[in-house]
This record gives C-alpha cells, sequence and structure tokens, in this order.
C-alpha cells in the first residue's frame, strides 16, 4: 500500500477474525486530528481491504491510543462484539500494559507507585499534574522499575494502571525524570526523528471471544537511543 511513511511503516503483530495488533512507528496518529495526517486506522483499514479484497467500509476501531510521538503495539477490534467486550476490560482493568520508557534522571525509589491527578489543557495539548485532587482533575497512576542504564540515560520498565492522556510522560517528568526527546515535558533537546523514548511493549489480555490468554509484543525500534538498551524483551 503506498504511503507516505513508506520509509517507516507500520507492522502486523496479530491478526484475527476479531482483532488487529499494530507495531505503530513513532510519528504516526492512531485517529485523526486537525492536521488531517493519514492515521494508524486509516493504514489498518486499507490493509484489510486489500488482502481480503474487501467491498465497501471495513470497521476498525482502536481500543485505547498512544501519543504520536511514541512507538509500539496498538490494539484494534475488527467487530463491534470484539470492540463492546474489548472496552469494558479497557475499563475495568483487565488489560495488562507494559511500556519502556528511556528516562534522562533515574527515579530516587527505584520501584514506585506513582499517583497523580490530571487535567488536560486541550487548547495547548499539555497535561498538568497535582499530587492532590484539584478541581476536575482525574486520578493517575502507573508502576514503574528501574531496569538498567541506558547509555549515560536509564531505562524504564512502566506500568500504567489508568488511562490517562499524557499520564505516563507528565507523571515521570513529575518526579523529574522526563522521557528523552519529550520537550513538552522537560527534555531540553528532541531526537533526530521528532520521537520521545517512549515505547508501548506488550498488551496482555484476555481474547474477548476466544476467552483464551493473549500476549501482544511490539519489537523496540531500531533507533540509536533503543540500541543501547541491554536488558532482553
Amino acid at each position: 500500500m503506498a504511503t507516505k511513511h513508506q520509509a517507516n511503516p507500520p507492522t502486523i503483530l496479530f491478526e484475527d477474525n476479531h482483532l488487529l495488533a499494530i507495531n505503530k512507528p513513532a510519528g504516526w496518529l492512531v485517529q485523526g486530528d486537525r492536521t488531517g495526517d493519514e492515521t494508524l486506522t486509516d493504514w489498518g483499514k486499507a490493509y484489510l481491504k486489500e488482502k481480503y479484497a474487501k467491498p465497501g467500509a471495513v470497521f476498525l476501531h482502536p481500543v485505547h491510543r498512544i501519543d504520536r510521538p511514541v512507538s509500539g503495539a496498538v490494539l484494534f477490534a475488527r467487530t463491534d462484539k470484539a470492540l463492546s467486550r474489548l472496552t469494558t476490560s479497557f475499563r475495568d482493568r483487565d488489560v495488562e500494559k507494559t511500556y519502556l520508557a528511556i528516562v534522562l534522571r533515574a527515579p530516587k525509589v527505584k520501584t514506585d507507585v506513582l499517583r497523580h491527578f490530571l487535567i488536560k489543557d486541550e487548547q495547548r495539548n499539555l497535561v498538568q499534574a497535582f499530587l492532590a485532587p484539584s478541581g476536575q482533575a482525574k486520578e493517575a497512576l502507573l508502576k514503574y522499575s528501574l531496569k538498567a542504564p541506558a547509555g549515560v540515560n536509564f531505562l524504564l520498565e512502566i506500568h500504567p494502571l489508568t488511562g490517562r492522556p499524557h499520564q505516563i510522560r507528565v507523571q515521570l517528568a513529575n518526579i523529574g525524570c522526563p522521557i528523552l526527546g519529550d520537550l513538552k515535558y522537560g527534555a531540553p533537546e528532541p531526537l533526530a526523528d521528532a520521537s520521545i523514548a517512549l515505547h508501548s511493549l506488550r498488551i496482555e489480555l484476555m481474547h474477548p471471544v476466544r476467552k483464551e490468554p493473549l500476549a501482544i509484543t511490539a519489537p523496540l525500534p531500531k533507533t540509536t537511543w533503543w540500541k543501547q538498551i541491554r536488558v532482553e524483551y
């Protein structure tokens, strides 16, 4: 399929009649915004339409999102039944998500659970974190652990327990550990490809129709900063 992202195309991680999981390269939108840029959802629909010679519209709906500069696994529903059940699973926190982040400073505590209250400024697309409830702020929880050095930086494994916009980025910045390349939340300079060093590594869940455990893993990007990782995933 022709695409303006041809140099860095998505890849399929898992596919059956109900689900499609895609490894999103940094720089892709999951769903459309005011830019009108091609999205991962568009790409997935075109992939299915071409592979199965489907006439008419193709049903494909993301059940979660990751930010544009973030890479890694994104899960889509291919049927209404799967979408409904997956929406419930994500809402009830029955889905285990694992991220990797390269941060500029090591956290003071090697392993911890962070609890903040987040408010998003829609006009600036920026999230603020508070340590106590504040107005319409929503609770955000994540667990992290320090895994290894990553060159002059540090590798964290992260398990978000809630799914708030920019959650991992703003919560890590709030404890003094901004993500490499994340200018929006405290990094001093960008990465060469305008990504940030945050990767959606793994999604573990019960298949919504087959009722079997399913684990989907996205390989790390082949960029200089990720090649410094010496931990096997």
